[in-house]
């Protein structure tokens, strides 16, 4: 965490955890002893890279904290299998009520919400969410245009900085660029394709862009182009008033998803979905095997989250996310964010106080993306410093190429880091951009 001083918030407290993780083995041990007194069906609805070092600024983080560890604690006790609901009510109904949760706090339309006329699923990952609604899209689009021998006119857009799903869509830029996205869509209907998919991203994972999402909403919409918003890092720090203006547009699209496990401190692996018509993604998804009819299931009054998603097993990655927010609360998970933010704007500002680096991608978030100045052999002096840093065994970096420019990224976020930290990182790099200079 950063500096600033807030006793009651240690949300990766050794002490803290050895007590409450005591505890909750002991509700695990209590839950097998008394196993048998239970209701059967319920009847209420060789070398390791330190992801937790506070020296950790290579990759957008995989944050943990004591309630995640707990959280996690509790769904490898339980050991359901929620594959609908009858096969683990609590799981389903809480899986439900927290997407709820964290779509308020993101302040979400109702439109995507249980409470309203959307509702959400958790997914393991970015790529699994978008998997799914992009064969809900897929299936909408095949049905309006007459069957499935049309599936080879489909055209998926997303910009070159997305996630790693779409490589092989258009390239775009460090953000999508409106005129130049109409024109290929333009371009691509002249050539008799069919518009299917856009994909949007609030803080890409090399540089930490933001698409303009109420714009290319506008766009999908005038050519019937399904939008999903890729928020899986950046997602989390919307919780906070000052930084929500960049999920303005939300109300436009048609899928949103976020990782709680990167920024959210809720441990591997957790990914929030939310889409408008829930119905797509279980019309394009859904299975009914003899096995797994139910009655509760043929009311069609619960859900079953086998047809959200791909497999048909799942974990109860709901009791994680609830244990997070119920044991820190908005304002300390918005202190959480803040404070990374500060000192990601405190490390850009030394960089910017050094005559050799320059700042090549303004930061929004807590993803400072910088470099060595030289022009002359500047791609091979940067990679040659990255090596030299993370050799050095005391940090770990990244890189990245935005449009042919080799930048050094410092991803800020692992719980642990405190300012010192970041000085310390700072240093380091000063003192081998030195030795790299000579």
């Amino acid at each position: 965490m950063g500096s600033a001083s807030r006793k009651t918030f240690l949300p990766l407290d050794p002490m803290t955890f050895s007590n409450e993780s005591k505890a909750v083995i002991d509700f695990i041990s209590d839950y097998y002893e008394n196993l048998e007194k239970y209701p059967v069906q319920c009847t209420v609805e060789p070398g390791l890279t330190h992801w937790q070092s506070p020296n950790f600024f290579a990759y957008f983080h995989a944050n943990a904290s004591t309630a995640g560890f707990l959280g996690e604690m509790l769904c490898s006790g339980f050991n359901v299998v929620g594959f609908n609901w009858i096969s683990s009510p609590a799981a389903t109904e809480l899986e439900s009520i927290v997407l709820d949760w964290m779509g308020k706090m993101l302040k979400l339309p109702s439109s995507f919400l249980f409470s309203g006329t959307g509702g959400g699923v958790l997914h393991g990952s970015t790529c699994e969410a978008v998997v799914c609604v992009m064969a809900a899209a897929r299936d909408k689009a095949l049905k309006e245009l007459g069957g499935w021998e049309n599936i080879t006119k489909l055209v998926v857009y997303a910009s070159d900085q997305t996630h790693f799903t779409f490589q092989k869509a258009a390239k775009l830029g460090f953000r999508c660029h409106l005129k130049t996205f109409a024109s290929f869509i333009e371009d691509d209907i002249k050539s008799g394709l069919v518009p299917l998919f856009l994909c949007a991203t609030i803080g890409t994972t090399p540089s930490g862009a933001v698409d303009p999402i109420a714009e290319l909403g506008k766009v999908a919409m005038e050519f019937k182009l399904w939008l999903h918003i890729d928020a899986a890092n950046a997602g989390s720090g919307c919780i906070c008033p000052e930084l929500r203006h960049y999920l303005d547009g939300v109300e436009l699209a048609n899928s949103i998803s976020m990782n709680p496990h990167k920024w959210f401190l809720t441990n591997m692996d957790c990914c929030c979905l939310w889409i408008k018509e829930p119905k797509l993604l279980v019309d394009s998804l859904s299975t009914d095997p003899e096995i797994l009819r139910n009655n509760a299931s043929k009311s069609k009054a619960v859900e079953d989250y086998k047809d959200w998603q791909i497999a048909l097993s799942r974990r109860f990655r709901a009791l994680k996310l609830w244990v997070v927010i119920r044991r820190h609360g908005l304002a300390n998970l918005m202190y959480h964010i803040r404070s990374d933010i500060a000192m990601a704007k405190r490390f850009e500002a030394l960089v910017g106080e050094d005559e050799r680096f320059e700042i090549v991608v303004a930061r929004k978030f807590a993803l400072v993306c910088f470099r060595l100045k030289p022009k002359v052999e500047a791609e091979d002096l940067n990679c040659k410093l990255v090596e030299a840093i993370n050799s050095s065994g005391r940090a770990f970096v990244s890189h990245a190429v935005l449009s042919g420019i080799y930048v050094i990224r410092c991803a800020i976020g692992t719980t642990l880091t405190q300012q010192h930290h970041v000085d310390t990182l700072w240093k380091l790099i000063q003192d081998k951009a030195q030795s790299s200079l000579m």
